[in-house]
């Protein structure tokens, strides 16, 4: 992708509900295709925070290094490779050693490719993708035969879509047609389609129900005991699931929501914000010291730095107050 194409791709930053299903509108019903440019640095922490999503999604790393984690697995991604990770998975993706990240996503509807309504094609050549419990993504790298050829057909695809030449739908299902093809040549084979629905493992449920309670409650005096009992586990079962789905604690959890929930209250000039004694107790801190160190780690900026940065940008309501860039769709 050139330099030119990447300064004109408009940032993405990532919003989810409890569930930590993402919540952004992409593309139409009629056309359910996205590209994004994203900048990891411009976002919140400097990650992609976890959520799932019903669209199969390409990420092509652009510069830097970046670390996908799902539930139970990490891949290092180097500049030029790609991952192909499919509907519903859980995951997350991070700048690694603390080194500048940015990459292409391109989401789409599986269904989109026959048109919805087409059971025989979409039994004979989605489901065997689809249904499989054991395919959840594909590491994509170059000069390594069939993954090549799909990474440069989805560089093709989001430049129709950022030059948006007429008939680039039509260009773009053209090219997701052989990308699926490509697809199905590598997983099919070896992997056996299951005809049951994919369950969402017991980590995953029980990961909601403790950031909904964690988001709920975070203003107010937490322990450990509190968010394992709301989960109904073990405080060390509680703790080892968080380390297997979200890579920490529930309290580093906890601690990084409410520095979260500060810069909300920072960009909205909210009255508790005017005091930084009164913002830190607001969201669950008796300490304004340890409360200011812990915004200045994650943020690398004081509260009050942090409100001068973002006093002259206009809210919305699904931006993310830590991200300096809003994002949509191109």
């Amino acid at each position: 992708m050139s330099d030119l194409l990447i300064k004109d791709i408009t940032l993405h930053h990532i919003e989810v509900d409890e569930s930590l299903h993402e919540v952004r509108a992409r593309g139409a019903f009629e056309y359910p295709v996205s590209t994004y440019f994203i900048r990891l640095s411009a976002l919140y922490m400097n990650m992609i925070r976890w959520h799932w999503h019903e669209e199969l999604e390409v990420l092509i790393i652009n510069n830097g290094t970046a670390l996908f984690r799902t539930e139970e697995e990490e891949v290092i991604l180097q500049p030029g490779q790609g991952i192909v990770i499919t509907p519903n998975l859980l995951h997350t993706v991070h700048s690694g050693e603390e080194e500048e990240c940015s990459l292409y996503s391109l989401m789409f509807l599986p269904e989109y490719i026959f048109g919805y309504g087409n059971p025989g094609l979409t039994s004979k050549y989605l489901a065997p993708i689809l249904s499989s419990r054991e395919f959840k993504y594909l590491v994509l790298k170059e000069d390594s035969g069939p993954t090549d050829s799909m990474l440069g057909i989805v560089n093709d695809i989001v430049a129709c879509n950022l030059i948006k030449h007429f008939g680039y739908e039509l260009r773009t299902k053209g090219y997701l047609c052989q990308f699926w093809h490509q697809l199905l040549s590598l997983e099919a084979p070896q992997k056996e389609p299951v005809t049951a629905p994919v369950t969402v493992t017991t980590d995953a449920v029980r990961i909601k129900q403790a950031i909904r309670f964690i988001e709920e409650k975070y203003m107010e005096t937490l322990t450990l005991e509190d968010i394992s009992a709301a989960i109904h586990v073990s405080k060390s079962e509680c703790c080892r699931c968080f380390k297997r789905t979200l890579g920490l604690s529930p309290f580093d959890y906890l601690l990084k929501y409410r520095i979260f929930e500060s810069t909300r209250k920072l960009h909205l000039d909210d009255p508790l914000s005017h005091s930084i004694s009164d913002l830190a107790a607001s969201v669950g801190f008796n300490n304004t010291s340890y409360f200011n160190k812990l915004f200045k780690k994650y943020l690398n900026c004081t509260p009050s730095e942090y409100k001068r940065q973002v006093q002259n940008i206009p809210y919305a309501q699904d931006f993310n107050p830590a991200d300096m860039h809003l994002a949509q769709p191109l």
